[in-house]
């Protein structure tokens, strides 16, 4: 007859391991003998070793005791269904890898992958750091709201990259944020006519038809309230843009009368 310690070693298992087998009622308890000590049978180690085979292969210890009772049939089935949670865990384990792998480059949290290569355009043609930083920030509001639409949306995007009026009016904005510059700093006035000169054409080509999208103002409306937290000083260039009959900045849909 073993000891607890020489069933658990005998069955590789430690005997904390044991203890909790016998409190979830695995494994049952046997009678002390007369020295207080309780003591093992063959029978018990074999048990043993069948929870910890199950236990190892994943099956969780509520449905161990079941298997142990179930003929072949109900045993196998039940194998299949464990079988089947797992494939489904390790393939949301193995997306969580990916997730925590594209963390690392910094812009990836939260954003579509197509949306990077953007981002990266926005640094090649002169935006600043802080300006790359809003238009991230920007890009995970829209994707929350219309996940679908990004992938067909971003070869446009960049595609605006190319004009030189949206380079200009990116490393004008980036100017601005990086200085402490005023209401009367001549870039504000430029930064507000390109953008409505770009909205302006925009709306003469139809671009800016883009179906339940446009007509959605929720994520509008958040994209203002961000740029404007970002920086306080967005607030006058909101408004020099409503002055000039336009509705906002982050989508300028509604042209002047």
């Amino acid at each position: 007859m073993l000891t607890i310690g020489q069933l658990a070693a005998y069955a590789g298992v430690t005997v904390r391991a044991v203890r909790h087998y016998h409190q979830v009622g695995l494994l049952p308890e046997p009678e002390r003998d007369a020295s207080g000590y309780r003591r093992y049978g063959a029978r018990a180690v074999v048990s043993l070793i069948k929870i910890r085979t199950l236990a190892n292969a994943g099956v969780p210890l509520s449905q161990i005791g079941q298997m142990l009772e179930a003929d072949a049939s109900t045993f196998a089935e039940a194998v299949q269904r464990i079988d089947s949670h797992l494939r489904d865990e390790i393939e949301r384990l193995e997306t969580s890898r990916k997730q925590i792998a594209q963390l690392a480059a910094g812009d990836s949290l939260a954003l579509p992958p197509e949306v990077i290569p953007y981002l990266d355009r926005l640094r090649e043609i002169g935006a600043s750091e802080r300006m790359v930083e809003g238009e991230r920030d920007g890009w995970i509001l829209v994707a929350a709201r219309w996940p679908d639409h990004i992938r067909e949306v971003m070869p446009w995007k960049l595609a605006q990259l190319d004009d030189p009026q949206m380079v200009r009016l990116y490393r004008v904005l980036s100017e601005l944020l990086e200085s402490d510059a005023g209401d009367d700093d001549p870039r504000v006035e430029e930064a507000v006519d390109i953008m409505v000169r770009l909205s302006e054409q925009a709306y003469t080509s139809g671009e800016m038809d883009r179906g339940k999208v446009v007509r959605d103002d929720l994520a509008f409306d958040l994209l203002d309230a961000l740029t404007v937290e970002s920086d306080p000083r967005a607030e006058r260039l909101l408004d020099m843009v409503r002055e000039r009959g336009w509705t906002r900045w982050t989508r300028l849909a509604e042209p002047p009368d």
